[in-house]
C-alpha cells in the first residue's frame, strides 16, 4: 500500500511543481500592484523564515556544517536572490506574467549544456530533440505579446533569472544534496532576507500598501511556494537528472499563459495552444530513458 502511493506521488510530483512554480508568476503580479519588489521580497523572505524555523524546530533536523553552510547560502542566492528578484522587478516594470515567464523557460537548454560539462550527464539526442522542441514551444505561446513599460530593463532581468536559477539548480545538485532540506532552506531563507533587506533599502524607497489583495498574495507566495515548490523542487532535484528537471519549466510558460488569461484576460490564441502541445511533447522526449 505504502510503495503504491510512493509511486503515485513521485509520478505526480512534477506535474504538482509545475502548476504551483507558475502560480509565482501570478502570485507576484498581485503583490506588485501593491509594494516595490524588493521590499516585497524581503517581507516575504521574513515570513518564510520564521515558517521554517518552526519546522526546524518540530522536525530537528541535522544541521548542515562548515562548508555546507557556505554552499546554502550560494545556493540560497542563486535559486531565491537572483531569481525572484528577476522576476519581481522584470513584472514590475510592466512585463505580462505570461512573458516574464519566457526566459526562465529556456533553462532546460542552459541546464543540458551546463550539465552536460559539469555533472557529467550525457544528454541523449533525442533529449537535444526535445529541448530544442521545447524551445520552439515556448516561442509559440509568447509570440507577438506587447511588451509594454520599460520592456528593456524587463528582459535583462528575466535574462539575469534565467542565469540564476539554472546555476542554483545545479549548484543545488552538487554540492547540496546531502543536506537536510529543512535545515538547509532556513539557512537559504535568512541568507537571502538579508540579501533582499540590504538592496530595498539601497534602491526602493520600501512601499507597502497592506491591502487583503496584498496579505493573500504574500501569503501564498510565503507558504506554497517559497516552502512547498521549493521544497518539491529539492526533492525531483535529488531524485532525478538535472536535465530532466530542469524540462519541467518548459511547462511553466504554458500553465502561466493558460493562468494570464483566466485572471487577467492576457491573450491566448491557437498558435500559443499549439506551443503547449510542443512543451508537453518535449518534456516527454526529455524524460524519456536512452
Amino acid at each position: 500500500m505504502t510503495y503504491g502511493f510512493d509511486k503515485f506521488a513521485a509520478r505526480a510530483a512534477p506535474a504538482i511543481f509545475v502548476v504551483l512554480w507558475s502560480t509565482g508568476f501570478v502570485g507576484t503580479k498581485y503583490v506588485i500592484h501593491n509594494a516595490d519588489p524588493l521590499t516585497y521580497l524581503a517581507i516575504r523572505m521574513a515570513v518564510v523564515v520564521v515558517l521554517m524555523a518552526i519546522i526546524c524546530a518540530i522536525a530537528r533536523p541535522a544541521w548542515p556544517k562548515g562548508r555546507e553552510i557556505g554552499h546554502s547560502i550560494m545556493a540560497g542566492i542563486l535559486v531565491h536572490g537572483f531569481y525572484l528578484g528577476g522576476t519581481a522587478v522584470a513584472i514590475s516594470l510592466s512585463i505580462p506574467a505570461g512573458l516574464s515567464a519566457l526566459i526562465p523557460g529556456l533553462q532546460p537548454i542552459l541546464t543540458s549544456t551546463i550539465a552536460n560539462r559539469w555533472l557529467g550527464e550525457r544528454v541523449t539526442p533525442l533529449q537535444w530533440g526535445g529541448l530544442l522542441l521545447g524551445l520552439a514551444g515556448v516561442a509559440l505561446i509568447l509570440h507577438d505579446r506587447p511588451m509594454s513599460g520599460q520592456a528593456g530593463w524587463g528582459w535583462v532581468a528575466s535574462a539575469v533569472s534565467l542565469v540564476s536559477i539554472t546555476l542554483g539548480t545545479l549548484y543545488q545538485r552538487r554540492y547540496c544534496n546531502r543536506i537536510d532540506w529543512r535545515s538547509g532552506n532556513l539557512v537559504q531563507y535568512v541568507a537571502v532576507a538579508v540579501f533582499f533587506t540590504i538592496a530595498a533599502f539601497l534602491f526602493e524607497n520600501r512601499t507597502v500598501h497592506w491591502t487583503a489583495e496584498f496579505v493573500l498574495a504574500l501569503g501564498w507566495l510565503a507558504v506554497v511556494l517559497s516552502i512547498g515548490s521549493i521544497g518539491l523542487l529539492y526533492w525531483l532535484i535529488r531524485h532525478q537528472a538535472a536535465t530532466s528537471v530542469a524540462s519541467l519549466f518548459y511547462l511553466v510558460p504554458a500553465v502561466t499563459a493558460l493562468m494570464a488569461f483566466v485572471l487577467f484576460d492576457e491573450r491566448l490564441d491557437a498558435v500559443a495552444i499549439a506551443g503547449m502541445v510542443a512543451c508537453a511533447a518535449a518534456v516527454f522526449l526529455v524524460n524519456r530513458r536512452a
